[in-house]
């Protein structure tokens, strides 16, 4: 397949796998061309825990979607979470030999490439280095310093820090299923890019995506992300206690939440029954739809009041930091009934369920615009976003000359991810 223009997403979640091939049409917009998905056996509340089991879902959800479009995959953009992701707030600055040129992108990326060399706990890696505001020579709140003068660049950084461990697994199950890796992004961003508008980043809106193992968070305020977390519960958890809280299988707690699931007790009358089949001919269950409303209502209230913690830890109480366009839920689990209701119950923030048709392409399949593949669309998105800025700086040479030697084309800088990108491979050769 032609990796001209097109770009392949990789969401590896707890619940299921999608692999995501896309490109962009003439107005800009993402046309999906293919997608495969899989049953995830391998993952856990957003980590790999076992190798071969995700090696097989990846290989047949990109078998899915590499019939789906008739062409063959070659490298992917992977979206990464997990209760081991965190995130800091970090100010840095580099003094530039030559105050009389403008600043330029090299100059951004040497003081990302400095932001990398952080020591940081045993274990830990950085994923990804994410600059808010700049300051030129201590004036201050500067979004773009690209084209002004100055001696002193500072900026403030938002930085994302995972495990190695789990990058590295990762990467081993993506290099085993036959994939190059073009890059690692942190699902919440990606989420974000699928289903929030510019004008929403710039008012203030926290993301939350619910999925089967996590929920993450991303705050954004003034068009720059404020606020990361991922929270190690996600729908599984309900399921889970579904399962518990009724005694039956958990097949049909899954069916039973997706089906009659509600996360507002008070919607049910106490007379409403659902009847479940009973094991090898036992007798079948009796089970209210009150009492199957309460244990899921317990549980997201949990989750719900988690998440409220860390908006609050950003400091959303205080007028400055207020986020006029409240909440966005997506994710598989954003799909639960009257569970906008009782977010903005628990918040009193204003909420809507976000569907990744922002930069989709209007004649998308109606699958594709579930909040389901907020992800994988965010990933896709990402995947083409770093392969135009790969075109932008491709070097042009001249028509060759044969009296004249060429010259070798400039070396430039390398960006944070195509770094990120090398320490994984590095990671994955020193591992064999």
């Amino acid at each position: 397949m032609e990796s001209e223009n097109i770009a392949v997403g990789l969401d590896i979640g707890t619940t299921k796998i999608v692999a995501m091939i896309g490109r962009k049409n003439q107005y800009g917009k993402l046309e999906t061309i293919g997608v495969g998905k899989a049953k995830s056996l391998g993952v856990h509340r957003g980590v790999v825990n076992n190798i071969t089991q995700t090696i097989q879902s990846i290989q047949q959800a990109v078998a899915e979607a590499e019939a789906s479009c008739d062409s063959k995959i070659g490298d992917v953009t992977v979206g990464i979470a997990g209760q081991h992701i965190r995130s800091l707030q970090h100010s840095d600055y580099i003094t530039r030999p030559n105050a009389e040129e403008v600043i330029n992108e090299d100059d951004i990326d040497r003081l990302i490439n400095q932001v990398h060399k952080l020591v940081m706990l045993p274990g830990e890696e950085i994923i990804h280095v994410l600059p808010q505001d700049f300051k030129v020579d201590g004036q201050a709140e500067i979004k773009e310093p690209i084209g002004m003068y100055g001696e002193r660049l500072e900026a403030n950084f938002h930085v994302v820090v995972g495990q190695v461990s789990s990058i590295r697994n990762i990467g081993r199950c993506v290099q085993t299923a036959g994939l190059g890796l073009s890059g690692i992004t942190l699902e919440p961003l990606a989420s974000a890019k699928a289903v929030l508008s510019q004008e929403e980043k710039e008012a203030g809106v926290a993301l939350i995506d619910i999925g089967g193992g996590t929920t993450d968070l991303a705050v954004f305020k003034d068009g720059i992300i404020r606020h990361t977390a991922v929270i190690p519960f996600g729908g599984n958890v309900i399921t889970e206690d579904i399962k518990e809280g009724c005694s039956i299988i958990e097949k049909q707690a899954e069916l039973l939440k997706i089906k009659f699931g509600s996360a507002w007790p008070g919607e049910n009358k106490d007379n409403e029954i659902v009847s479940i089949p009973g094991l090898r001919g036992r007798d079948p269950k009796e089970i209210t739809l009150k009492n199957l409303s309460k244990i899921i209502h317990a549980r997201v209230v949990e989750i719900i009041e988690q998440v409220y913690v860390e908006i609050k830890n950003y400091g959303h109480e205080e007028q400055k930091k207020k986020l006029i366009a409240g909440i966005v839920l997506t994710g598989g689990g954003s799909q639960l009934n009257h569970l906008k209701q009782l977010v903005e119950y628990i918040t009193g923030m204003d909420t809507r369920v976000g569907y990744p048709n922002e930069h989709l392409a209007g004649d998308s399949d109606s699958d594709i615009t579930s909040p389901l593949y907020a992800t994988a669309v965010g990933l896709v998105l990402d995947g083409l976003q770093r392969q135009e800025k790969i075109e932008t700086i491709v070097f042009e040479p001249e028509e060759p000359n044969d009296e004249i030697p060429q010259e070798a084309p400039p070396k430039r800088t390398k960006g944070f991810l195509e770094k990120l990108t090398e320490r994984v491979k590095d990671f994955l050769e020193n591992a064999e």
